[in-house]
């Protein structure tokens, strides 16, 4: 934050000391404003932005004091600083009890002014960046992380909704490329522990030693090349939420340790012996069949039951394929921003192809066609020929009749009546068009619902 950032409101009845802090305050770069009294100051708080108030608690007519309550009532998050005589520093104690920042004592060094005011700028611009932080968060919504309208995806999102809110451990299931961290974020940006830190934590690691040393972090001189102390994962997630990914691949040494943290909620770093609380709620996803691993005896069934208190199963893509379109497009709309392409949609031959595919690589493949096309399209549309790396036209595809533009809308209306069980409201949204108007081509094709 710039000093220019800041302005600053001196009132003092006194025109000297006004004008000689303006000028220190000037001279350093913030915007400065001044008040002989109460009244006047109010008056300017009422018409503009202030971050800092300096306020002389000695003043005819409304004091000080008076005024500062005033101010807390008007925005709780200006910041104060009390000027004083010496014979009433009792009284700027009374103003710092009541929310003050601060107060200095008259006549003001000029020195400690500079320090004092560097202080206050820096508890302003962590209250912007918090509050930024707390509307960007708080501006997030399932409908920004989960995209979809197929009864699985309705599943999943009425799970996260109902989780959320707990502090229960979640276990996310489904093939590599479902979504699965992506469900877990929305979990922890939907809970209590959104303005503490999500940290995830790769249990499919290179080594034993290197995840126990990411988990509990370690001490300076633990082992050859610890140079210096490092926090853990588990530390990081103190007051929010620890994401275990790929969690079947954890040794049993490691199993073990990790269900110690959880019950105990403290832990000793690697060369350390003093214990550090951490209090974190825990999210982990899997593609492997825990159960069966508990049976087989490769995965602790008190650990099982300790992260499997609550699961979200995600649908496979191809068992969603309602969701295609509104995904494509969602890529569509992200990397048309960061590509700074004029790319707006898809045309509907290449949807066609998207929703016929079975999409082994689930979404992640999805993104990374969408990501491929957008590099190579010319125009407005994703188009087949912007496709072709991946979907090569055959030769009898190439030798197909060309149809009419009516029996391409026909059968195009068709696949998507097809594809949303007869779902008029549902094919109409996909298609972009009234009800009105799906059930006049209905009727004209005489399609079957």
């Amino acid at each position: 934050m710039k000093p220019s950032d800041i302005a600053i409101l001196i009132v003092d009845d006194e025109a000297s000391i006004r004008n000689s802090l303006a000028q220190w305050f000037e001279l350093d770069g913030y915007r400065v404003g001044t008040a002989e009294d109460a009244s006047n100051a109010l008056v300017q708080l009422q018409k503009d932005s202030w971050d800092i108030v300096m306020l002389d608690i000695k003043m005819p007519g409304m004091d000080g004091l008076e005024l500062q309550r005033r101010i807390r009532k008007m925005d709780e998050h200006i910041i104060t600083i009390m000027m004083t005589a010496f014979a009433s520093v009792d009284t700027s104690i009374q103003a710092l009890k009541e929310g003050a920042f601060d107060y200095v004592v008259k006549p003001v060094d000029p020195d400690d002014m500079g320090h004092l005011i560097r202080n206050a700028v820096e508890k302003r611009r962590l209250f912007y960046e918090n509050r930024q932080l707390r509307q960007h968060i708080e501006g997030i919504s399932l409908a920004d992380e989960i995209i979809g309208e197929s009864p699985g995806i309705k599943k999943v999102i009425d799970k996260i909704i109902e989780v959320a809110q707990t502090d229960a451990a979640v276990l996310i299931r489904g093939e590599h490329g479902v979504g699965k961290e992506l469900v877990a974020k929305a979990i922890h940006s939907n809970s209590m522990r959104r303005y503490a830190p999500m940290i995830a934590v790769n249990c499919a690691a290179p080594s034993e030693a290197y995840l126990e040393t990411e988990l509990f972090g370690h001490e300076k001189g633990a082992f050859p090349g610890a140079l210096y102390s490092r926090q853990g994962r588990f530390e990081m997630a103190d007051n929010g939420t620890l994401f275990f990914d790929e969690v079947g691949g954890i040794t049993e040494k490691v199993q073990a340790d990790i269900l110690g943290v959880m019950e105990r909620k403290k832990l000793v770093r690697l060369g350390g012996d003093r214990e550090i609380a951490a209090d974190f709620r825990v999210v982990s996803s899997t593609t492997q069949d825990l159960e069966r691993l508990v049976h087989n005896g490769a995965f602790r069934k008190d650990l099982y039951y300790k992260l499997n208190v609550v699961t979200i199963t995600i649908p496979p893509l191809r068992e969603r394929r309602l969701d295609i379109p509104s995904i494509a497009r969602f890529f569509i709309k992200t990397y048309s921003r960061s590509m700074n392409k004029a790319v707006l949609d898809i045309s509907n031959d290449s949807l066609d192809m998207l929703v016929d595919y079975h999409w082994p690589g689930n979404v992640r493949e999805l993104r990374n066609v969408i990501e491929r096309a957008m590099v190579v399209a010319k125009g407005n549309l994703i188009e087949l020929e912007d496709l072709s790396f991946f979907f090569p036209v055959s030769e009898g595809e190439a030798a197909e009749p060309v149809l009419s533009l009516e029996e391409m809308e026909k059968r195009h209306i068709q696949k998507v009546l097809n594809l949303t069980h007869g779902n008029i409201a549902q094919a109409a949204g996909l298609l972009k068009v009234s009800r009105l108007t799906m059930y006049n081509k209905i009727k004209k094709y005489q399609l079957k619902k």
